[in-house]
């Protein structure tokens, strides 16, 4: 085949956008390979020292380089050395065009980086098929390279969108479990927190009607002055009181977990609609009082509220509950774990929060702890799904990941983290006060219907 019927057979549009960078200090040659090159539709530069093509090569990075090893300055060894040491050149082929037919020259030349090697005197066709082969080649490492980095953004994609799946499952079921719950305790709890003022009016009435007797009867019966003494009315008088107060506290803290349980997962209401921070916060710390109380390995966990004067926030109220109650659980489990491992001292255990407006119209909401504080190479990581640093079985790496989908995602702000080791962590949650517009509807769950009417018993009590 003849190089005028090579041209016509491989003349295309991509051999005009192939670049070829000819380094040859013999301007015959550069003369020879140019001119056949051009005829085949390529561009063409030249350069007649090593000096020149690196200059070259740094500023216009060509497709390809048909270099010779035996340069004015400095081999085409090092040229080709030095351009695989720099990632923005290292991915470009090069040719080596050489005299030389030695195996050990061979040897060095792909040592140095060489895509392929060709010995003078060699056939124009010879060179043709060669290059086409590494434009190939380089044009199908660039398609791996975009598929690759297309496989990997659908692997980031698909890990968000499990998180989403599981996040979505498991406030599916815990607001069925919710729902069952606080139906099956407000049937019952309705009946003692709606009965125990009356008992308590009873009971008094029958202790006045007691010390009506006493005061009629001044000499009682000696049987009835044994068993008096035998049950010591006074005490039983006030410890029956302590009973039914505590009956009546009970109670009420029965019922404010339970409303807090509600306003949590929000079982009437879903969508987006106006509420108060602050009241957020507070019912989301009513559901931790447990963890927050005394224990036998630890003290009471201070809280800390600075309320700053902040208007109703648009958003979705459910996940943004969500947000707060992940963001508290981590402050006790760090606090928890700088209780166990000794290092309080003379530090009372702490969470802060604090709340601010910030204009134009953002919310700022600021937690934060004295616990053990994020060691900084864990810092640009705890936002990446499926990243933890909790022991096997006490987390799965959802949490932070999911808080900073909702807070970004949903409500177009900011969910950031600043932590001193050994002095604990700070999270900041900025949020526009009005992020969406008003003629967002809202939408109710009817299939929760049952638990609701059963929080409306008590309240009605």
């Amino acid at each position: 085949m003849t190089p005028s019927e090579t041209a016509s057979e491989n003349n295309s549009p991509e051999k005009w956008q192939a670049d070829i960078l000819i380094v040859d200090d013999i301007p015959d040659n550069i003369r020879f390979l140019s001119n056949f090159l051009t005829d085949q539709a390529y561009q063409v530069r030249k350069a007649i020292n090593g000096q020149m093509a690196l200059r070259t090569v740094n500023a216009f990075p060509p497709d390809l380089i048909l270099l010779d090893i035996n340069l004015p300055d400095i081999s085409g060894y090092d040229v080709c050395h030095q351009l695989k040491q720099h990632s923005a050149t290292a991915s470009i082929p090069i040719i080596f065009l050489s005299a030389g037919n030695e195996a050990i020259d061979k040897i060095k030349a792909f040592q140095a980086g060489a895509a392929d090697y060709i010995s003078k005197p060699f056939q124009l066709e010879e060179v043709l098929v060669r290059i086409q082969t590494q434009l190939k080649i380089q044009t199908l490492q660039e398609k791996l390279k975009d598929q690759n980095q297309q496989l990997k953004k659908t692997l980031e994609e698909l890990k968000i969108a499990q998180t989403n799946l599981v996040q979505q499952e498991k406030m599916a079921t815990l607001r069925k479990v919710v729902a069952g719950v606080t139906h099956e305790i407000n049937n019952p709890l309705s009946f003692i927190a709606c009965n125990i003022k009356p008992a308590q009016d009873y009971i008094n009435q029958l202790l006045v009607l007691i010390e009506r007797y006493q005061q009629q009867n001044i000499e009682p019966d000696p049987s009835i002055s044994a068993y008096l003494n035998e049950i010591d009315l006074e005490f039983l008088v006030s410890d029956l009181m302590n009973i039914l107060t505590s009956m009546k506290n009970g109670a009420e803290r029965i019922r404010t977990v339970v409303l807090a349980l509600r306003i949590f997962t929000r079982l009437d209401e879903s969508g987006i609609k106006q509420i108060d921070i602050h009241e957020c916060i507070d019912n989301v710390l009513a559901l931790l009082q447990y963890r927050l109380g005394d224990s036998n390995d630890r003290t009471k966990i201070q809280i800390k509220k600075e309320f700053g004067n902040l208007p109703l926030i648009t958003c979705h109220a459910e996940q943004l509950n969500q947000v707060i109650f992940n963001l508290l659980c981590n402050a006790i489990d760090a606090i928890d774990e700088k209780i166990s491992s000794g290092n309080y001292a003379a530090l009372v255990p702490e969470i802060a929060i604090t709340t601010e407006f910030l204009e134009p119209a953002m919310a700022e909401i600021r937690i934060r702890d004295n616990g053990v504080g994020i060691p900084e190479q864990n810092q640009v990581r705890i936002f990446e799904p499926f990243f933890t640093t909790k022991p096997a079985g006490q987390g799965i790496g959802l949490g932070l990941a999911t808080n900073r989908r909702i807070i970004e995602e949903l409500h177009g702000g900011t969910l950031t983290c600043h932590s001193v080791v050994g002095e604990g962590a700070e999270f900041k949650i900025q949020l526009p006060i009005s992020p969406f517009t008003p003629s967002s509807t809202h939408s109710r769950d009817e299939d929760l219907g049952a638990a609701n009417d059963g929080l409306n018993t008590i309240d009605r009590c």
